[in-house]
């Protein structure tokens, strides 16, 4: 408890000269003035129970992400469910099946509906139950807040109540939107994370009115009471307007004492807040959106197909009941059998027009097989299936946090395989949030032998790639479908000839898995460690870095009473990172008092405790991009200690600070290149006069009150931080979470564009973006900002705009004269900028220069601002855009785009709960777009065709017995059959098909991501195979009738010499539907298991199992079936012999055109196959290799990219030394032959 007390005495806004420190004159200015709409909320401050009454009655804190309730669930999923056209129309047709004019039982109509309805809401419900669940756990959370008295006990979330006073410990949320009262500082400073709101890592400084800083115990509470009046809830993070009306004094309230849901408390003890904003209420909750409705591309594709349908089917039943009512006028006078001389209605030849519209009602219902009932209950039972086997798999489970994959709906499953865009968060979700010290450039001289995650990765790379090449030299080049390799022939070199810039051998990348056992420190150099750096060349100037490590931040240590381990709390990775290097290189930070740093300096036989008196602490902030510490050593010595941006700080060099300064350049250079952040640090010693006047004018600034403070503030500091001496630069590492580099790149090669939406700052982002290898050296950023326009007389609002629609327009035209063919542009672009880019006027522009660029990062933009650009993508280009996040502040753009991926981190389940899919790791991915998104997209594909198909095929067949029987609206099926046909005969494989279908297997789709772009070009669901698949169930139709009439229709069947009758042909008709539907299907297959083999061959062996029981059943029950299949049909040949016909006729078309295809215009997966059947790749692996080589989208991204662009710098200096190397040969083939010529000439002269 000692060392807490001590480290509350500390002061901490002595540290933030910019960002907290208010002038104590500040509430001179007087209150905000309050009023008008918008500003109507009145909070009474420890007095929950006033805010029961109607007028002050603010929402409760429960948070809900559902998409039902027990209210709504029953209307609004049969309105989604009847909202689905083909629905619609078997409700209607099931209420007029109870009628007389149905052909059919009403029952063979209601069932299928009730079945099909019934089990889509019981998926709905099941899925949104889970949901439910998720909020339970969230609102079930823990907090204290105050229970009168000045007692404080447990509550859960969502009883928490606006004006309830709440004490929220370290490391713990924020359950609502509160104001900060108090912390365990003695000047009310807390350090609050927000990565969950704007995906930021660094943490923000908060601080409490000076008037309610004694309430810092509980038994201050007993008697507190104010009120706040301030805005209304909106989600508008980075603002608050509100005063607070306390001890009869009214005191103004701004961002900085504001504490929102879901942000984290840390690097302090404890915090008093009062509640504001609530529920959904919230600023995070208000960036929230309803939970949507999602429908797949081929879901919506699908209505149109069925609407054709529709229109097919009225177009038929028009035929049918026109032919129907000109046969009842033209010819029901001489069909004597039906007593014309005493008509019915429907057989009145003096009123044709009645039986044409009670036909067309029959004949609809009649008809009604063309459209597929069974089609959307099978589509849902193959889609759960299929999230099943997503959630089993075990290449996208987490062993470290037990964290499988998860499916949390089923209705995208083939939305995964056609995905174009990809737009993700960046904390979390590409990174770890964890930084490590990984090398450093030190006086002109680069430190630290490990390479990055990027270096590794691209060097396997490039070492496959040139491997390759020189495999390619000893060979022809190869050819492929007619098109030749596009890689062009090199000299045949020597491995000496080939000179890397950073060279990486197999031991590097073992040594890289060896853990140097200190986390954030990877560096790796004898040079630095175990104090050799006092044997380099400038070692003066490598202590001045060590100490600028040691000594310039704002962190505090923690020393561990039970191991003694110091750890670090500071606002960013970062400055953990530079303390902890420092501690490895002897410079170990220990101590901090409200004056003061020490340093354990153990470089030498004698550790020494340094004490570094701290006079003044410029903070860092996004506009500075730098931080500096003035300070004065034992020896009375005044330093001034800088790291910041290289580019601010080389601006601020003196002439003779410039020493190591293009040294220093190429080695940043060099780290940009391999992913790594980097910070120059510099110092400037300062005389005690010059410091004394500089701290005067500085002293006066930061306690000036008025708007130009903190320009004063600026201009004074800048004063100081000028004629610096470079020393050196850090290079960290910020570690990416596991394999996100390779499944970037893999990505990349199946032709998906990234696009990164984070609300990091710029520099940070920019870095994440070179470690990800979406950004890489060479490539052309352009970057669009706001530009101060001084001294303009246009309105800003308009200048602002104008100005970015000129560098919009500007860019895009520099992206059009680009002649390069292998030149990339990267876009860069702040949330201030995106207010403006956004706006009718301007967003398709910028979304038109944001697909023309290879890579898109957005930086510092809010979550609403991340649903902006995610609806931009998917409305701006119609292409299918997946999101992913792993906070709240990404729950806007999950729901958003078309996808919504969840990353289940550590931080929450905000993400999670709003997602259609989650996963533990980025890594993951991969292997559920390219693999599960590829074959979910072709199985459902082939799967809705081949529904089509067979229901075409079999109802067509009704229409032509129905005009061969005079448009009677006579069936030629027994109803029985047709029950049967589409829930138990044709469904079950076409289930297996949706289920287990595979084209290549899931090591090939990985192998060969270009197999990928199947689904986003739509090859399999276009509208020429949808109507080839149709034409080709027209042409079965039509085969059936055609032969099973032309056989059985005038001929005897049997050896007594029996004819065929109705019954008789019908079921043989429909005998031959089950064999050829089965068999196309068997056809269709690329992949059989045992199970698709038992569904397909067992519904065949089904059919003729149910007719032989059937028929021995009572005549009552079978009717005209009775003993159908055993007395008449079996002992037939020509029975046996139709249905072989039969089969062969209607496969013939299918058999032809597979065969066309895959002899002269073959698809990828088609040569895939090929090769892996006849063992191509085992035999010939040099060939498999360049074919895999061969099998990526061209792509300006990922660390292939990056490979790529090395080698063509590699090509270019081997000819370029090449061609010096003949020019030399030349030249001295000529002065040999010159030298010759003169020797002989001598010779015959003597």
């Amino acid at each position: 408890m000692g060392r807490r007390r001590i480290r509350s005495r500390i002061r901490k806004s002595h540290f933030y000269t910019f960002r907290c420190l208010r002038p104590k004159t500040l509430e001179d200015q007087g209150p905000h003035i309050i009023n008008g709409p918008g500003y109507t909320r009145i909070v009474h401050c420890n007095q929950p129970q006033m805010h029961l009454a109607k007028v002050l009655r603010y929402t409760s804190n429960y948070v809900s992400t559902t998409r039902y309730n027990l209210i709504t669930f029953l209307p609004k999923c049969l309105y989604e469910q009847f909202h689905r056209v083909a629905n619609f129309y078997f409700l209607v047709a099931a209420i007029l099946s109870v009628f007389p004019l149905s052909p059919f039982n009403k029952w063979s109509m209601i069932a299928p509906l009730i079945f099909v309805v019934g089990l889509s809401m019981g998926k709905e419900a099941l899925e949104d139950w889970r949901r439910f669940m998720q909020d339970v756990k969230v609102n079930s959370r823990k907090a204290t807040v105050h229970r009168g008295d000045g007692d404080f006990g447990r509550r859960k979330w969502k009883k928490i109540r606006v004006g309830d006073v709440v004490k929220v410990e370290k490391d713990q949320f924020f359950p609502a939107d509160l104001l900060l009262l108090s912390s365990s500082y003695e000047d009310g400073i807390c350090y609050v994370e927000t990565m969950n709101l704007d995906g930021e890592t660094n943490l923000k400084v908060k601080r409490c009115l000076d008037v309610t800083l004694p309430l810092e115990r509980d038994d201050a509470f007993q008697s507190f009471s104010g009120t706040i009046k301030c805005e209304d809830p909106n989600p508008n993070l980075y603002t608050f307007v509100g005063n607070l009306e306390f001890d009869g004094q009214v005191h103004p309230l701004d961002p900085s004492q504001i504490l929102l849901r879901d942000s984290k408390l840390r690097n302090t003890s404890y915090v008093y807040g009062v509640a504001i904003f609530t529920g959904h209420d919230t600023k995070v909750m208000q960036n929230s959106t309803k939970s949507p409705s999602k429908r797949s591309r081929i879901e919506k594709r699908m209505d149109y197909i069925i609407y054709s349908l529709f229109a097919l089917l009225v177009l038929v039943s028009f035929i049918s009941s026109l032919g129907f009512a000109v046969m009842t006028k033209m010819h029901m006078g001489d069909w004597w059998y039906l007593r014309p001389d005493k008509p019915e209605r429907l057989t009145n030849p003096r009123n044709p027009f009645h039986a044409w519209v009670v036909h067309l009602i029959t004949a609809v219902l009649l008809y009604g097989y063309l459209i597929p009932i069974s089609l959307y209950v099978s589509i849902e039972l193959v889609k759960v299936l299929q999230a099943t086997f997503i959630n089993q798999d075990l290449h996208m489970y987490d062993s470290e946090s037990g964290t499988p994959a998860q499916a949390r709906t089923s209705n995208l499953n083939e939305e995964l395989g056609q995905v174009d865009t990809i737009l993700s968060d960046k904390t979390g979700t590409l990174t770890c949030n964890q930084m490590d010290f990984l090398k450093c450039s030190i006086a002109g001289t680069s430190y630290g032998v490990r390479a990055s995650e990027v270096e590794l990765a691209a060097a396997k790379q490039m070492a496959m790639d040139l491997d390759e090449e020189q495999g390619e030299d000893l060979t022809d080049p190869p050819r492929t479908r007619g098109r030749i390799h596009s890689y062009s022939k090199i000299p045949t070199r020597s491995p000496s000839d080939i000179e890397l810039e950073t060279v990486i051998t197999a031991t590097d990348e073992r040594n890289h898995t060896l853990s140097t056992g200190v986390k954030g420190f990877s560096f790796e150099d004898k040079r630095l460690m175990d104090g050799n750096w006092l044997y380099e060349p400038n070692s003066d100037d490598i202590l001045m870095f060590m100490r600028i490590l040691a000594v310039c931040h704002t962190a505090i240590p923690e020393v561990d009473e039970d191991t003694g381990k110091c750890t670090y709390e500071a606002e960013s990775p970062d400055e953990v990172a530079f303390l902890v290097a420092a501690g490895e290189f002897g410079f170990g930070f220990s101590k901090r008092t409200q004056s003061s740093v020490f340093i354990n300096e153990r470089f030498s036989d004698q550790p020494v405790e340094r004490e570094y008196k701290v006079l003044n602490v410029l903070d860092f902030t996004s506009k500075r991009k730098r931080m500096s510490v003035i300070v004065r050593d034992e020896k009375g010595q005044i330093f001034l200690l800088c790291k910041g941006a290289d580019s601010i700080i080389f601006d601020r060099l003196s002439k003779n600070g410039k020493t190591y300064l293009e040294a220093t350049s190429k080695h940043l250079n060099g780290y940009g290149e391999a992913g790594l952040r980097t910070l120059a640090l510099s110092y400037r010693k300062l005389d005690e006069n010059e410091y004394s006047v500089w701290n005067s004018e500085f002293h006066e600034a930061k306690t000036s009150v008025g708007a130009d403070r903190d320009e004063m503030l600026e201009k004074v500091s800048d004063m100081m931080e000028k004629d610096l001496i470079l020393v050196g630069a850090t290079a960290v590492e910020d570690k990416l979470q596991k394999g996100v580099p390779q499944c970037i790149d893999k990505l990349a090669q199946a032709g998906l564009k990234i696009w990164v939406l984070t609300g990091d700052k710029m520099e940070t982002a920019i870095n994440i973006g070179y470690a990800c290898s979406l950004l890489r050296q060479g490539m052309k950023q352009i970057s669009i900002a706001l530009k101060n326009e001084e001294g303009s007389s246009q309105d800003p609002e308009a200048a602002a705009r104008e100005s970015i629609l000129m560098q919009i327009i500007n860019a895009s035209q520099m992206i059009k004269l680009e002649k390069d063919p292998h030149a990339a542009f990267a876009l860069i672009i702040d949330g201030k900028t995106l207010t403006y880019a956004l706006e009718d006027g301007l967003k398709y522009q910028f979304l038109a220069l944001a697909v023309d660029c290879a890579s898109v990062i957005c930086c510092r933009v809010s979550p609403k601002q991340k649903a902006l650009v995610t609806r931009l993508a998917k409305e701006g280009t119609g292409k299918t855009t997946l999101a992913i996040g792993d906070g709240a502040n990404d729950v806007g753009m999950i729901q958003e785009a078309d996808i919504g991926i969840g990353i289940s981190g550590v931080e929450g389940m905000q993400a999670v709960m709003a997602s259609d899919f989650s996963i533990a790791q980025f890594q993951f991915l991969e292997r559920l777009l390219v693999v599960h998104g590829h074959w979910c997209y072709k199985r459902i594909a082939q799967m809705i065709c081949y529904f089509f198909y067979k229901n075409i095929t079999f109802g067509l067949t009704l229409f032509y017995f129905e005009a061969f029987t005079g448009f009677s609206g006579q069936a030629i099926y027994n109803d029985s059959y047709l029950l049967l046909f589409n829930v138990i005969l044709t469904s079950l494989p076409v289930i297996s098909l949706g289920v287990f279908e595979q084209d290549v297997s899931s090591e090939v789709c990985l192998q060969f991501p270009a197999l990928y772009q199947q689904g986003p070009k739509n090859l399999f669901f276009d509208w020429y195979r949808i109507l080839g698949w149709m034409g080709n169930g027209v042409y079965a139709s039509v085969v059936i009738f055609a032969l099973n009439l032309g056989i059985f229709h005038v001929q005897s069947f049997c050896s007594n010499g029996q004819t065929a009758d109705m019954n008789a042909m019908g079921t043989a008709m429909f005998t031959c539907i089950i064999w050829a539907v089965n068999v196309q299907i068997a056809l269709t297959m690329s992949h059989f298991t045992w199970i698709q083999h038992a569904l397909i061959w067992g519904s065949i062996f089904t059919w003729y199992v149910f007719l032989a029981l059937f028929g021995m059943l009572p005549p009552k029950i079978s009717g005209n079936i009775f003993h159908m299949l055993l007395e008449a049909l079996a002992p037939a040949p020509i029975f046996w012999l139709t249905t072989l016909l039969v089969i062969a006729a209607t496969t013939l078309p299918y058999l032809a055109h597979i065969s066309f295809q895959r002899s002269l215009n073959p698809l990828d997966h088609h040569i895939i196959q090929e090769i892996k059947h006849f063992r191509i790749d085992v035999q010939d692996e040099r060939m498999w290799t360049r074919e895999r080589s061969k099998a990526r989208q061209k792509t300006k991204i990922g660390f292939t990219a990056r490979v790529d662009a090395k080698i063509r710098q590699l090509r270019g200096r081997l000819q370029r030394k090449h061609s010096i190397l003949s020019v030399m040969s030349g030249m001295s083939g000529t002065s040999a032959s010159a030298s010759s010529e003169t020797t002989t000439s001598t010779t015959h002269h003597s």
